[in-house]
């Protein structure tokens, strides 16, 4: 019986393993950073809709302004694909969201696709769900006055 010569079969190995082993690997954190720059783009959407409603003269102004700052900075985070629900909810008094005391709250629900998932699989794109919730204070440091301030008082004369 004549031995064989495995020279270079440990070789072939570690390739086989390696590639077996890091191109998992290399998805997996490639999907991590994905989902990284996602939650960014979703908080920052979040935060940026609060304050462009906040700002915004009346509600109606406010939902419409809220809405496109939200595409505007999932594009600007490099992530123009991706879909984004936006929910605005007022807490207030009076019922308009821009009074003093109104706190304001904007969710945003969005998700990214994993990155070459559909052209492995052959199905529909796997994704993973995000969302953000970002609150706004109006008023909170609104000047107002006492039942001492109401009576009438002249001014001190001028000199």
């Amino acid at each position: 019986m004549r031995r064989r010569d495995e020279s270079g079969s440990a070789l072939v190995e570690f390739s086989w393993l390696a590639i077996i082993l890091l191109v998992p690997l290399i998805w997996v954190v490639m999907s991590v950073f994905e989902v990284q720059r996602g939650a960014f783009a979703t908080t920052a959407a979040a935060r940026a809709a609060g304050r462009a409603y906040a700002l915004a003269p009346d509600d109606a102004t406010g939902e419409r302004r809220a809405r496109a700052v939200v595409e505007q900075v999932l594009a600007d985070q490099g992530t123009p694909g991706q879909q984004a629900r936006v929910d605005i909810s007022c807490e207030s008094p009076e019922g308009s969201c821009h009074v003093g005391t109104a706190v304001i709250t904007v969710r945003v629900d969005s998700g990214v696709d994993l990155p070459f998932f559909p052209a492995i699989v052959g199905k529909g794109a796997a994704t993973f769900s995000l969302d953000a919730t970002h609150t706004v204070p109006i008023g909170q440091y609104v000047e107002s006055t006492s039942d001492d301030d109401d009576q009438d008082t002249d001014p001190e004369p001028e000199r």
